[in-house]
């Protein structure tokens, strides 16, 4: 594999002109075929890592390459997809779980060409529905299995909302720092997914934020990896890292993705590597939508297998 440090170096020398990778996106998009949407699910072991930030930058960069991306916001309570792109959305999941508005009526097109679902505190009401009100809600979910890409942004934490979305997933892109609260908070995120679950058949992929060095995140990401092999018995793919860079920040005081703000920051570039890696890697076979959503919300009319 290709040292991504290197890549990064190689990518940022060449600079694109914007209107030859428009051309390019466009002539992408015309190609894309009505394959089951891929599930990414983006979570981290505590909150303030950046994993809301990786959603959504990583959902742009999917688009760049002629992707129909879904960004759906499962943040119980604490719901912040559209405070990052300075949008105030008039309706959200509540209102579909109230049977007040179709799932189409709440996902709201951004100017940035992927789409969001906003999230609510009244997504945890899944839990206390009945059978009926859950089909029905299940199949509201499930008219957004055209997209080529969801993302789900859960919240950050090991509560059982997350590890069914994880579980449920295709990939679950696990995000920490350096940070050695962070890592450990990262960690125990892992561990309990290997003891929850007997056996899981999703890609668990590990992004080291904020890193100031190359070295410094294959050095995170090792010690984690290995350690999870080793004690846990659970394989951990090492999916890239990000720079700690100031133009994040500014763009989040903005509230605009970073990859819009500067396209040719060092941050904008190690998630289009990400991205790119990710493209390259598809699942064999993704699960589709809505057998994610009757696993998560416990539907009786999914068969064993």
């Amino acid at each position: 594999m290709e040292d991504q440090a290197e890549k990064l170096r190689e990518i940022m020398k060449r600079k694109k002109d914007s209107t030859n990778v428009s051309k390019t996106t466009s002539s992408v998009k015309s190609n894309v075929k009505a394959d089951k949407a891929r599930i990414i699910t983006v979570t981290s072991g505590k909150g303030g890592v950046g994993k809301t930030n990786l959603s959504v930058n990583m959902a742009l960069a999917f688009a760049r390459l002629g992707k129909k991306v879904i960004v759906m916001d499962a943040d119980l309570g604490l719901a912040n997809v559209n405070v990052m792109l300075n949008m105030i959305p008039k309706y959200n999941l509540y209102h579909v779980i109230k049977k007040q508005k179709t799932i189409r009526e709440i996902l709201v097109e951004t100017e940035y060409g992927i789409s969001i679902v906003a999230g609510a505190s009244g997504f945890s009401q899944i839990a206390n529905m009945g059978e009926e009100d859950r089909r029905d809600f299940i199949a509201e979910l499930e008219t957004l299995s055209n997209a080529d890409i969801i993302i789900i942004d859960t919240s950050a934490g090991v509560s059982s909302n997350v590890l069914d979305f994880i579980a449920a997933a295709d990939d679950a892109v696990i995000i920490t720092t350096p940070e050695p609260t962070a890592i450990t908070d990262a960690y125990g995120i892992i561990k309990i997914i290997a003891t929850e679950y007997d056996s899981i058949n999703v890609g668990l992929k590990l992004v080291v934020n904020r890193a100031k060095a190359a070295v410094q995140a294959k050095s995170v990401a090792d010690r984690m990896i290995n350690i999870a092999g080793q004690f846990l018995n659970l394989k951990v793919d090492y999916l890239g890292f990000i720079y700690d860079d100031t133009a994040v920040q500014n763009a989040v005081l903005r509230q605009k993705p970073f990859m819009v703000v500067d396209p040719k920051c060092k941050a904008s570039i190690c998630v289009q590597h990400i991205v790119d890696r990710m493209d390259r890697n598809k699942p064999g076979d993704s699960r589709g939508f809505g057998k994610m959503l009757r696993r998560i919300f416990g539907s009786s009319n999914e068969p064993s297998i």
